[in-house]
């Protein structure tokens, strides 16, 4: 089993900076993805930005030029540095990780509310 636990979600103005962190353990051998997705309310979840081992970044159209994923492989881990935060960035943000071959993780999720 993978456990994924979150940290750096809060309360911020339009406009300002905020990084999000995720820490993988357990046995997180074969983690060949990881990533963020966000649902707000009313809406599904969707993708925000995912890395592969070897760096390899997707981001959505939404964030582009905004987010930064980066990965931190000593604390086996994924962070998300977002930037020019929108209203409209608010959302519940989740950490995912994949096992090859498709085996998914998620983490309990972590609220990022920006205010105009």
């Amino acid at each position: 089993q993978v456990q994924l636990v979150e940290s750096g979600g809060g309360l911020v103005q339009a406009g300002e900076s905020l990084r999000l962190s995720c820490a993988a353990s357990g046995y997180i051998i074969n983690i060949n993805v990881m990533g963020w997705y966000r649902q707000a309310p009313g809406k599904q979840r969707e993708l925000v930005a995912t890395i592969t081992s070897d760096g390899s970044t997707n981001y959505a159209d939404s964030v582009k030029g905004r987010f930064t994923i980066s990965r931190d492989n000593a604390k086996n881990g994924v962070s998300l540095q977002m930037s020019s935060l929108k209203p409209e960035d608010t959302a519940v943000y989740y950490c995912y990780a994949q096992r090859r071959f498709y085996v998914d993780y998620w983490g309990q999720g972590t609220q990022v509310t920006v205010s105009s």
